[in-house]
């Protein structure tokens, strides 16, 4: 199993030591480090300024809001990154949820299967460049013809020859049908996440996978001095504030994929109750309402012992690369000797 570095968005700020965790990690045999995006700093741009520091670690977005910019926006950002990196880019996309969709970048937020799926179309005729590049879509048309049109549009392609014609495309994806399009349009997944206890939640809709498709899930990983309930319990706390605040907060109700997730791994009863302590201010209470169970059986938490022993069910999972966030380089290293040996 791959080990990847979690950067996560910026904050207020940005961070002042990028590069050299990056740098630590890559010397560690980490594979991969990913950036998001919110509405705040955004995922590309760290990456380039990580490929000038690094030379083999894989670069990934994790991930780039399709609303965020027209597909071949970020064909010419994903060809331009390959080659600055040369060959190190993974693009993964994902459609984000309504608050954002719409509260942030002005777009409606229906229908995101097929959004996806003409995205992901569109990138793949860019990457290739066979030809120019004509599509006509619901909701992407090259070249525009509709309303507002001056008619003068033609087709083209992307001026820079690609580096790689087959720029790996990794989709973020909750809901069963979105995770079936994945398996079968994508060359990986990166769930939010993900239960090694509870495969069957998601394996019909990975049937269909190809044999070299990838899962990079982010997993908590935190080691503790002992393996006693209440030390768990502490170590848990801020996987249960991440779950509280997304079951609880991140959608309406019964418009929240992560809700609807925890609810068909088996936790339907205390998702909804998270959410409606969450939608009524109630937020600590949320978190609380969080079953150590169930943040204990999406994260690594515990001793080296304990940790490795619970490792074993990644291992067998259809996981591939689990993602991580060391908060210094200490723990960086700490983990990558845990869980790569």
């Amino acid at each position: 199993m791959q080990l990847g570095l979690s950067l996560g968005y910026w904050g207020a700020r940005p961070p002042t030591d990028l590069v050299e965790l990056v740098q630590a990690a890559e010397g560690l045999g980490y594979d991969a480090v990913w950036s998001a995006e919110s509405w705040g700093s955004d995922a590309f741009s760290p990456l380039v300024w990580l490929a000038a520091h690094t030379e083999r670690i894989r670069l990934g977005t994790g991930i780039v809001q399709i609303s965020a910019r027209t597909p071949t926006a970020t064909a010419m950002h994903a060809v331009t990154l390959d080659h600055l990196s040369r060959g190190r880019l993974i693009l993964g996309l994902g459609v984000s949820g309504p608050q954002v969709v719409e509260g942030w970048y002005g777009q409606p937020s229906q229908r995101p299967l097929a959004r996806t799926r003409e995205y992901v179309e569109i990138l793949r005729r860019a990457f290739q460049r066979d030809e120019h590049l004509a599509f006509d879509g619901e909701f992407h048309q090259h070249p525009y013809t509709g309303e507002g049109s001056t008619g003068l549009g033609k087709p083209l392609k992307v001026m820079v020859h690609p580096l790689r014609s087959d720029i790996p495309i990794f989709i973020g994806a909750e809901g069963p049908k979105n995770v079936t399009q994945t398996a079968a349009i994508a060359d990986g997944w990166l769930p939010l996440y993900y239960s090694p206890y509870r495969t069957e939640v998601y394996a019909d809709q990975l049937a269909g996978a190809p044999p070299d498709f990838e899962v990079a899930l982010n997993v908590a990983v935190t080691i503790t001095p002992d393996d006693r309930p209440e030390t768990i319990a502490e170590a848990l706390a801020p996987v249960k504030g991440m779950l509280g605040f997304y079951v609880g907060g991140m959608g309406a109700k019964g418009q929240n994929f992560h809700t609807k997730l925890m609810a068909r791994m088996g936790f339907a009863e205390e998702a909804d109750s998270i959410q409606d302590l969450f939608l009524e201010g109630r937020r600590d209470e949320a978190t609380a309402a969080v079953p150590n169970q169930f943040a204990d059986e999406i994260s690594l938490v515990g001793t080296p012992a304990r940790i490795q022993d619970r490792l074993a069910a990644f291992a067998d999972s259809p996981v591939t690369m689990l993602n991580v966030a060391p908060r210094s380089q200490d723990h960086l290293a700490r983990v990558a000797e845990i869980l790569l040996g």
